[in-house]
């Protein structure tokens, strides 16, 4: 008689985890700790919450890998993988537009009749008079142009990767993680800079809500991309399976197109 348990389909049936679990516990915590630091100025149970978010999610994709080296990614897992990454991209989409709805309806109509508070707020005109706006074609422009090449350099890695040239996937993810940290440090010193912050007009508010959490993405990316280069090293991706690190270039796309919009939004247009 033929093993009941005998696998006979390409789909990966997932073990009992305790991660949702725990992850579902961390994320209660965070968030009920969010509120007790905007309410009480006490940031300690966000902070374990945060910390059991981010436990949560080191565990659970080692989890992930440990699956896929034992061979539970068929082709249909990896379509799937595909599938639930892109659909996130496209989620992360939608949480940008959010941000430049709320930008360019106050732009293009900083004097609607209806509108008296935003009147007041803006003087009928975008920018407000009282703002002081980044130019351009200074650091706005440098971060364009690394982020460019960034996308360059990912995709190199890429192309290595596909024709087994394990040196230059190291060397091209290394570059692309450099770039990725040094947009992080322009865009610190050009906050630094600002002549104005985020409270008090909606100018701040929403340049620094879209642009900020842009920055944001570039961290999470840079730290995808440095996961990659470390099982890079430790040889984990093959030119036919490599999933994690084609998820990483995807993500890091994404964030390169976003800035190109934000770039020409928010900086020229806006300026």
């Amino acid at each position: 008689m033929a093993d009941a348990h005998t696998k006979n389909h390409d789909y990966h049936l997932v073990e009992p985890s305790p991660w949702p679990f725990v992850g579902s516990v961390a994320a209660f915590i965070l968030a009920v700790g969010a509120i007790i630091w905007m309410h009480s100025g006490l940031p300690w149970i966000a902070i374990i919450g945060l910390l059991g978010v981010i436990y949560t999610m080191i565990v659970w994709w080692r989890d992930v890998i440990v699956e896929s080296k034992a061979g539970d990614h068929t082709p249909v897992v990896q379509l799937h993988l595909r599938y639930g990454m892109i659909l996130f991209i496209a989620s992360e989409v939608m949480f940008f537009v959010a941000w430049f709805w709320a930008y360019f309806d106050v732009s293009l109509f900083p004097d609607h009749a209806l509108q008296v508070q935003r009147v007041e707020a803006t003087g009928g005109v975008w920018p407000p008079a009282s703002i002081e706006t980044f130019d351009p074609w200074h650091l706005p422009l440098l971060n364009t142009l690394i982020l460019l090449t960034s996308g360059t350099t990912v995709t190199w890695a890429h192309h290595a990767l596909l024709h087994d040239d394990r040196e230059g996937l190291k060397r091209a993810l290394a570059l692309t993680v450099a770039l990725g940290f040094l947009f992080t440090c322009v865009q610190g010193y050009e906050y630094a800079h600002a002549t104005f912050d985020f409270s008090g007009h909606i100018y701040g508010a929403t340049f620094y809500m879209a642009t900020g959490f842009h920055g944001f993405h570039v961290i999470v990316g840079t730290i995808f991309l440095i996961v990659c280069l470390i099982r890079a090293y430790q040889g984990d991706f093959t030119p036919k399976k490599h999933f994690g690190f084609e998820a990483a270039a995807w993500y890091w796309h994404f964030v390169d197109v976003v800035w190109l919009f934000l770039f020409a939004a928010i900086y020229v247009w806006g300026a």
